[in-house]
């Protein structure tokens, strides 16, 4: 049976998109600054924004800078299974509370997913025990994300300029020193997991502590880069129908600048250096394969040193920054 949700949200309009673009960009951005920046009143962003939150449309959650915090390790995981057990296996992944991406690629036979493990060994258990003892998956390759390129993640999908980005994202903290992390800096990182929106005053109530103290606190953390905060919202309903992971392969001394090139423009959504034959790992996200095609031979025409290049269609999406899609595959 179709999903309500999903049928009445078969589209946005351009007011909605443009919310949504804003969110995806600064998530904690209060609703009169979102007014001001689109020429709206506050009346009209929360009328328009509170539906779209409510049902799901709009999923607003954080994710761990996993450089900051020592113990973590980044991996991406490419898993080749039976195709009739892909979606049963994606959706197992899905479950864990240590993938932050799943999704099902290229002819319905691999999955993608990229993992922030709790220590070396989470991830000698998950490569040497789960993987090796769960049916059905065939193969699969495991590479470290050496570093994330961070100008992503001010990402609006393509509906806002270069310039709209800067102008919003300036509203964020100047950056500082990472701090020793603390049990509540944990504590608070769970709590916008479930919702980067969340007040002051909420989150105080949860925490056991007050208003003025997770202000100082998220403000620390934020400016440290110590967590990002987003909004997810499935991309067709953005006008992008065409995702696709790559997989490129660049000489030592150019993969600085092409990761900090590719992780600017407006089509990339995830930029990250990779343990690997290929050390470069590129989500893209284009309005059509025709728009895709372009970005291919022109973007990463232009860059110096290329030396391989794959390019995997995402079928489906069944995990984003660590929230499960409302419209994933059933496992």
């Amino acid at each position: 049976m179709a999903d309500p949700r999903q049928a009445r949200r078969a589209q946005l309009d351009e007011t909605d998109r443009r919310i949504a673009a804003v969110l995806m960009a600064a998530p904690r951005a209060s609703w009169r600054t979102i007014g001001d920046f689109l020429g709206l009143s506050e009346r009209t962003i929360v009328r328009r924004a509170a539906p779209l939150l409510h049902d799901g449309t709009l999923r607003l959650t954080a994710v761990r800078n996993p450089a900051r915090f020592p113990r973590i390790v980044p991996i991406v995981l490419r898993i080749r299974c039976r195709p009739s057990r892909i979606k049963a296996i994606a959706a197992g992944l899905a479950r864990r509370p240590d993938t932050i991406w799943v999704d099902i690629l290229g002819g319905g036979n691999e999955i993608s997913s990229v993992l922030f493990l709790d220590g070396a060994e989470a991830r000698n258990t998950l490569l040497l025990r789960d993987l090796p003892a769960t049916a059905d998956v065939l193969s699969w390759d495991a590479y470290d994300l050496m570093k994330v390129f961070p100008a992503g993640f001010a990402w609006s999908g393509g509906l806002l300029s270069t310039q709209e980005l800067e102008a919003m994202t300036s509203i964020e903290h100047e950056p500082i020193e990472a701090p020793a992390i603390q049990p509540f800096d944990e504590a608070l990182i769970n709590q916008l997991i479930v919702n980067s929106r969340a007040g002051y005053s909420e989150l105080a109530a949860l925490l056991d502590t007050s208003a003025s103290t997770v202000r100082r606190r998220l403000d620390t953390l934020l400016a440290a880069n110590m967590v990002r905060l987003a909004c997810e919202v499935d991309l067709g309903l953005l006008g992008i129908a065409s995702e696709a992971l790559l997989w490129i392969a660049t000489g030592p001394a150019t993969l600085e600048a092409a990761g900090n090139t590719l992780s600017r423009h407006p089509q990339v959504r995830f930029t990250a250096a990779t343990t690997g034959a290929a050390n470069l790992m590129v989500a893209v996200a284009a309005e059509d394969l025709g728009a895709l095609y372009t970005f291919l031979t022109t973007t990463i025409g232009a860059l110096e040193d290329v030396r391989s290049l794959e390019v995997t269609p995402i079928l489906a999406s069944v995990k984003r920054t660590g929230r499960v899609r409302p419209s994933a595959p059933a496992g």
